[in-house]
Order: C-alpha cells, then sequence, then structure tokens
C-alpha cells in the first residue's frame, strides 16, 4: 500500500493559519501524506509579520533531496521562497527529480500586507521558478506585478492569465479575491487543453482569511496527487477552500485576520 505524497517547500508560521503549518493541515485533510522543506521561520500572528529568519539554502536543497531520494512525491507545492539564492536553490534540488505535479503559489505579502519576497527577486521567480509548474496561483497584486499592467476586471484577469502561461506552458489559476464588488472571480488557464473557465461566487463576509492561499494551492496539489486533472483539481480544491472559509467564519481566535477550518470535515 502507498500513500499518495505531497511535499510543501515553504515558510513556517507559528500561529498555524498560513505556511507550512497551514499547508501540512491541508494537505492531510484532502487524504495526502504531507511532508515539508522550511524556507524560513517567519515571527508573525495574525496582525503582522515581526521577522523572517531564512533558512540557508544548503540547508533547503538538503531537505528537498532527503524526502525526494527517501519518500519520494506525487506532487510538491512550493510556496514563501525569500530571495535569489532560494529560489535558485529549490530550483536546483528539484531538477534531479521526476515530479511533474508543480504547484506554485508565488507568495509575496502576507495577508497583513506585510512583504515576504525581497523585491530583487521578482525577475528570476518569474523566469526560473515558475516556468517549471504544472500550475501558478497568483492574486491579482502578484499576477500585476509579473506582468506589469493593472488587472481590474474578469477580462484583464483572463489577459494576464495566459501571458502568465510561458506561451501555453503552464496552466494559471488566477485569484481575484482583490476585485471589488460582492462576487469573488476566479480564471483559471487550463494551457493542457487550452480552456479559460470562470468561477464566480458570492465573496464570504469573514475577516478570518489568514493563509487562503497557502491552503488553496496546498489542496490544488493534494487533488493533483491523487490523479485529478487540472481542472479537476482545482474544482476541488476551490470547493474545499470555499467551505473551509465559511465554516471558520464564526470563530474568533485572534485580533486580527484568522485562519480558516481546514478539518471542517472532521471536527467543528
Amino acid at each position: 500500500m502507498q500513500y499518495k505524497r505531497v511535499l510543501t517547500i515553504a515558510g513556517s508560521d507559528p500561529c498555524g493559519g498560513a505556511g507550512i503549518q497551514a499547508d501540512i493541515k491541508t494537505i492531510s485533510a484532502c487524504g495526502c501524506y504531507a511532508m515539508s522543506a522550511i524556507t524560513a521561520i517567519v515571527d508573525q500572528n495574525s496582525q503582522g509579520v515581526y521577522g523572517i529568519h531564512p533558512v540557508p539554502t544548503n540547508f533547503i536543497k538538503g531537505q528537498i533531496n532527503s524526502v525526494l531520494e527517501d519518500y519520494g512525491a506525487d506532487a510538491i507545492k512550493i510556496g514563501m521562497l525569500h530571495d535569489n539564492e532560494q529560489i535558485i536553490a529549490a530550483c536546483e534540488a528539484l531538477a534531479d527529480y521526476p515530479v511533474s505535479n508543480i504547484v506554485i503559489d508565488p507568495v509575496m505579502v502576507a495577508t497583513t500586507g506585510n512583504p515576504l519576497l525581497q523585491k530583487n527577486a521578482l525577475k528570476v521567480m518569474k523566469n526560473d521558478l515558475l516556468p517549471i509548474a504544472r500550475i501558478i496561483t497568483p492574486n491579482i497584486p502578484e499576477a500585476e506585478k509579473f506582468t506589469g499592467f493593472s488587472i481590474d476586471s474578469a477580462k484583464q484577469m483572463q489577459e494576464a492569465a495566459q501571458e502568465l502561461s510561458f506561451n501555453g506552458k503552464t496552466s494559471v489559476l488566477l485569484k481575484g479575491g482583490h476585485l471589488r464588488g460582492n462576487e469573488l472571480v476566479d480564471i483559471l488557464f487550463n494551457a493542457e487543453t487550452n480552456e479559460t473557465l470562470q468561477f464566480r461566487s458570492p465573496k464570504i463576509d469573514t475577516g478570518n482569511t489568514h493563509g487562503t492561499g497557502c491552503t488553496l494551492s496546498s489542496a490544488i496539489a493534494s487533488f493533483l496527487a491523487h490523479g485529478m486533472n487540472v481542472t479537476e483539481a482545482v474544482c476541488k480544491a476551490k470547493t474545499y477552500i470555499s467551505e473551509a472559509i465559511l465554516q471558520g467564519a464564526p470563530y474568533s481566535i485572534s485580533r486580527g485576520h484568522g485562519p480558516v477550518h481546514h478539518f471542517y470535515n472532521f471536527w467543528k
């Protein structure tokens, strides 16, 4: 017997709502075995980021190599990488292993607005890291930084998603939570079928949105590990994150942006 295995490469969040901790919760809730390579120890809570201690690049590569040489992986999720050196180290480590299900959440800013990626690392992330992904999951501010143009509508989101697909080689789920209005619009460009899909749903009125991007991308990786295609995995992951937000909305455990309910299917 074999577990479906998902490796997450990301930073650590001590309050458990985002980063490695949210990834492990999500991967487990979605029926996979979670493994991790930590890229940074982040001092943060629901109100802000107070410090970032990057893990040395040789330790990042060592964690990735140790996991993949022994356990292997059916999918890999990549979240926070702090600088150029970390991005290059991750790319070099992954180059030695034939894992096709790579999901990249290009984390630049925390939910609280604090930067997590050094500004000069943007070009390296776009040119070296994003092209190795099967699917990337940027939000609108991240997509604007990559494309260089403003995104104010669903039509512009579609244009940006195709722009970020590297000539149709990488699928893109562009998250529209930053658009104005009461409706949430996400755009999926599936590079494998050359299809563009819109997902529309009412916005949930809650401040408990800490780690939603981490959770969504980890869910996508988990469902890809289960053998679903890109569209199936995205649809299943969006159902999971929507319900996790909805079920987590009534809770109050912090003074700022609280977490979603990762285990809503298992306990209340």
